[in-house]
């Protein structure tokens, strides 16, 4: 240490302290990239890293067939790691290319993963007149022939990747005018191209395949496509002068054509997508790319640090690590997933639960509860729950929903909906009564001996309270003299008993309005009972969707029923609103009569809101599930409808 007298301070450039000169730092980034399954060993003090996960790209398929999809593309944020830890890592193969005689369709690509978080690998092209896969990015629709028309492609993966093209239509008048061009692979950052048709002996085009992502500004340029990944496969084609479709920039390979018959694969660790198959003389696709996982994580600097950068950051409120008191509070909207609804025999089932509210500042004063204060900036991990699935035949209850919170220092959470009550089946004490939840599930109504409880509401319990009971299910018997399942409970009112003399369902409690939004938004509406008419030709009604989501209870004919022959369809609960979803009818297990509502009915997902003052920012990651907003007045809103990360920072 620099000595220190009366008379005199001896100082270095580093503050008279021994050690590595340092300026202030709160870390560098590390950036890592795998091109190999293995293990990714935590720098000392990391609990956290960014990362970029890219799965196998789709293959391209067999005989005019459509471009391999791109492999799904995710960046997030890895949460709850140990330091100096191995953790796995997966990269996923790239999908296997169709082939002839048989004309297979592309085989999907592997997933990559790190450890246990996944990206969907991409879609298989489509052979001729086949649909491209669903994937990460989703494989190019084969084209068409005299006998069949040009195919779909595949669905891509929200917030990894997009849908794959379209394949052509023949011309009129079949061979030789056909052109038969397939879509191209869908791409990370931008959907697969159509096929365009055209006249002989040319003049068309399969579609090229969608762009891929270029992730280069976060994670650095790593080779051999300079940090675009994820590109879809370009669609083949033949006849004349026709020309196979361009891979997406990002790995994907060029489809085959009469000129260029042979398929280009996707490159190695793009996750590109092969491209698709001309069709005569060379029929096969190409394989698509392997994918690669880039890990980003801080660099911990090591040594001590200048004394004078250190009092500079002491005095902006910086140190020790970077983060800055907000001095405000904010407020929050966090709706858990709501349940699904139950499934009927010969009665009325019951209605999921909504998931939980917890808000402040913007809903009714009886529920609020207070702002958050002491917030630092920097990220929190918010967690979106999802609606719990309907059930799919009467020997299980509606689901629960998905739990919703922010990862404050105190984290604040709501729980999911309790599931709706279903036939007994075999046992009168199985599955009948609805189950807890934030807002409870409504209990199933058949027979006096078997009508089940509704669930208990705000479980588990928090001031104020995020919900409330479901309704016991009322009725006479099986398929009798009209049944109706228990509305599930919804955050600002119990579920609703059915009304067996004007013969309506069991309604679904009612949500709560919000206007943390700015516009005034209903959030947790209950689920309402199902209902079976009774064979006297009375006139019955379904119970009106709960404000908030609330699905509707669907409604089976009776025997002989005149009143209301088709039934009545139900629904399922809202999306990002927490409602429950309505009972199912059903006269058997596998879901009864497409008037009784075939489909199961699926709660509503959660969602998460934080608003604040002009002083405060917020962002999200991944940004396609975040949206930010400024009220009029000036503060600040973030949106989230799926988990992601939220970052607060000073405006």
């Amino acid at each position: 240490m620099g000595l220190i007298s009366s008379t005199k301070i001896k100082t270095t450039k580093n503050g008279g302290i021994i050690g590595p000169n340092n300026v202030t730092s709160f870390g560098t980034d590390k950036i890592t990239g795998f091109t190999s399954s293995g293990n990714h060993t935590t720098r000392a003090g990391t609990s956290a890293v960014l990362t970029a996960i890219v799965s196998g790209g789709g293959g391209g398929g067999a005989d005019r067939a459509g471009g391999g999809g791109g492999g799904g593309l995710l960046v997030t944020t890895v949460t709850g790691l140990s330091a100096c830890t191995a953790y796995p890592v997966v990269i996923g193969a790239g999908g296997a290319a169709g082939t002839y005689p048989n004309s297979t369709p592309g085989t999907d690509g592997g997933v990559s993963d790190y450890n246990d978080v996944v990206s969907v690998g991409g879609g298989g092209g489509g052979k001729g007149g086949v649909a491209g896969e669903a994937g990460g990015s989703g494989g190019g629709g084969g084209g068409g022939n005299p006998s069949t028309t040009g195919a779909a492609g595949g669905a891509g993966t929200a917030c990894q990747g997009n849908n794959g093209g379209t394949g052509a239509n023949p011309n009129p008048g079949g061979t030789p005018t056909d052109t038969r061009g397939s879509g191209g692979g869908g791409g990370a950052g931008a959907v697969g191209g159509n096929a365009v048709t055209g006249g002989f002996p040319g003049n068309g085009k399969a579609g090229d395949g969608g762009a891929g992502l270029d992730i280069g500004p976060t994670f650095g340029h790593f080779a051999p496509t300079n940090s675009v990944f994820a590109g879809g496969g370009g669609g083949g084609t033949r006849i004349g002068t026709n020309t196979g479709g361009a891979g997406g920039p990002g790995g994907g390979g060029d489809g085959g054509d009469p000129n260029a018959p042979t398929a280009g694969a996707g490159t190695a660790n793009t996750g590109g997508g092969g491209g698709g198959a001309e069709g005569a003389p060379t029929y096969d696709g190409a394989a698509g790319g392997s994918g690669i996982v880039l890990v980003k994580e801080l660099n911990k600097a090591d040594g001590v640090f200048n004394i004078n950068s250190v009092y500079n950051a002491r005095v902006a409120n910086t140190w020790p690590n970077g983060q800055q008191s907000l001095n405000t509070t904010l407020d929050y909207l966090i709706v858990g997933g709501g349940a699904g609804g139950g499934c009927g025999g010969g009665g009325g089932a019951a209605g999921g639960g909504a998931g939980g509210y917890r808000a402040t500042g913007y809903g009714p004063s009886p529920l609020r509860g207070s702002a958050v204060s002491g917030i630092l900036t920097g990220n929190y991990t918010i967690t979106v729950g999802a609606g719990g699935a309907g059930a799919p035949n009467y020997a299980s209850r509606g689901a629960p929903g998905g739990v919703s919170s922010i990862a404050f220092d105190t984290t604040i959470a709501s729980a999911g909906g309790g599931g709706g009550g279903s036939h007994p089946h075999s046992d009168p004490t199985d599955n009948n009564d609805g189950l807890a939840g934030a807002s409870g599930g409504g209990g199933y109504g058949s027979h006096p001996n078997t009508n089940g409880t509704g669930g208990a509401g705000n479980t588990p319990p928090t001031n104020p309270p995020q919900g409330s009971a479901g309704a016991a299910g009322i009725g006479t018997s099986y398929y009798g003299n009209g049944n109706y399942g228990g509305g599930g409970g919804g955050a600002g009112a119990a579920g609703g008993t059915g009304c067996a003399s004007c013969h309506t369902g069991g309604a679904g409690g009612a949500g709560v309005p919000n206007l943390i939004l700015g516009p005034n938004t209903s959030y947790a509406g209950g689920g309402g009972g199902a209902l079976v008419q009774n064979a006297g030709g009375d006139t019955f009604t379904q119970a009106s969707a709960a404000a908030g989501g609330g699905g509707v209870g669907s409604m089976r004919p009776g025997p002989a029923c005149t009143a209301t022959p088709g039934g009545g369809i139900g629904t399922s609960g809202g999306t990002n609103t927490g409602g429950g979803g309505g009972g199912r009818a059903s006269g058997a297990d596998n879901g009864g009569s497409a008037g009784s509502g075939v489909t199961t009915h699926n709660g509503g997902s959660g969602i998460v809101v934080v608003r604040g003052p002009s002083a405060v920012a917020f962002a999200g990651t991944p940004s396609c599930v975040f949206t930010a907003s400024t009220h009029p007045g000036g503060d600040k809103i973030g949106k989230f409808t799926a988990s992601a990360t939220l970052t607060v920072s000073l405006a």
